[in-house]
């Protein structure tokens, strides 16, 4: 262990949970192998990484992430109705149902149904997450110096 401290292009393994206002966990590697990124590599959210700058080996904390840290807030945008003929017979459609779908670039976006009756369908494409206050708790178990070219 060193006393480096986590900052910008530092590599650090950890364990971390993300919960839940009620405590329900959402993701946890506390009971699995730690988790290894470097800070700036876009594997975690900015807003997380914001809460781990300056932390070092051995520390242990608790940070309330906002919606606009996290997973931003709900925008009712990206509630879509889609005609109910887009779907293929073989869907069974049901509150709830996660699809997938393809966006203009061909990239795949999840949505969830949450509405419908015979003629349309309304798709929630917002994150799950989306305006939610999260509870995340890490422990960091190691930080690396930054590699240099």
């Amino acid at each position: 262990m060193t006393d480096l401290v986590i900052a910008e292009g530092t590599k650090v393994t950890l364990h971390f949970a993300i919960k839940m206002e009620d405590g329900n966990v959402v993701d946890s590697t506390f009971e699995e192998e730690p988790a290894t990124f470097t800070v700036g590599d876009g594997n975690l959210l900015a807003g997380f990484e914001e809460s781990l700058l300056g932390l070092s080996s051995g520390a242990r904390k608790i940070f309330i992430i906002s919606p606009e840290k996290g997973f931003g807030q709900r925008n009712s945008n990206n509630i879509q109705t889609i005609d109910r003929g887009q779907f293929n017979s073989d869907i069974v459609l049901e509150k709830g149902l996660v699809l997938s779908f393809s966006n203009a670039q061909d990239v795949e976006l999840p949505g969830v149904v949450i509405e419908f009756d015979e003629n349309q369908v309304h798709i929630d494409f917002n994150h799950p997450l989306a305006g939610r206050e999260l509870q995340f708790e890490v422990q960091i178990i190691n930080v690396e110096p930054a590699v240099t070219h």
